[in-house]
């Protein structure tokens, strides 16, 4: 068994994209087109080394301002990914520290990102979040309200847009998610077919990327139980 973080975070990465490998073999894709995010909030800063180690390029956190001091004790280079909702009173922390934001779910949201892009001459991707299984209290545009949104986020100029989220309801059964998986990409295909997939999480992310995913984003299957760190749970 590993004995060290780096170690044993190669290990359990390896198997994760060979599972993405898979996943895309199964579906007439190359697992290159999938990018993965290691998501590291709750674990505890020396996560990074192990990261960084371990060759990872790409990391998510749920929150603004613990993604802020972590990147500032985190090694350089990697690319920043806020995976959580985004409250409008931290856009500017959020638009400042992170590379790409997956919870924008609203016009209004979206807006703001933009203006103040435009004022620290910053160019975040963004992800329109859509409620797809229309969960009460989920954070979501509803698909009804998701054209507006694409126009409008086709009119930016400094954030970006990459494309669709979406989080499937809680099960124990990866299969459950695949309708919502699909249904996100058959509105994709039909409303902004250039734009990427950000689905799938430690217990669905093959069902995802099988459904067409271009971004999964993967904590507690990755991070949780490393050696020499005590780390909470994770998605």
């Amino acid at each position: 068994m590993p004995d060290t973080p780096a170690a044993a975070l190669s290990e359990r990465l390896l198997e994760v994209r060979r599972q993405i490998d898979r996943a895309c073999h199964g579906a007439g894709r190359r697992g290159a087109e999938v990018t993965l995010v290691v998501v590291t909030k709750a674990a505890p800063p020396g996560i990074f080394s192990a990261v960084a180690a371990a060759g990872v390029t790409d990391v998510g956190e749920s929150r603004v301002q613990a993604g802020l001091q972590r990147r500032a004790r985190a090694p350089a280079g990697l690319r920043w990914h806020l995976v959580g909702s985004l409250q409008s009173n931290k856009v500017r922390a959020a638009v400042g520290t992170f590379n790409v934001l997956h919870g924008i779910d609203s016009i209004d949201l979206l807006e703001r990102v933009e203006r103040v892009a435009s004022e620290l001459s910053r160019h975040p991707l963004v992800y329109l979040q859509v409620n797809v299984s229309g969960e009460p209290g989920k954070h979501g545009l509803s698909p009804a309200d998701l054209p507006a949104a694409l126009d409008a986020a086709r009119a930016l100029r400094c954030a970006r847009l990459a494309g669709l989220m979406t989080m499937a309801p809680a099960t124990d059964a990866p299969e459950a998610a695949r309708s919502t998986f699909a249904t996100l990409r058959e509105l994709r295909d039909r409303l902004a077919p250039a734009t990427g997939l950000s689905m799938g999480m430690s217990d669905d992310f093959a069902v995802a990327v099988e459904e067409g995913s271009t971004c999964v984003r993967i904590g507690r299957r990755l991070v949780a139980a490393l050696p020499e760190l005590s780390l909470e749970r994770a998605p």
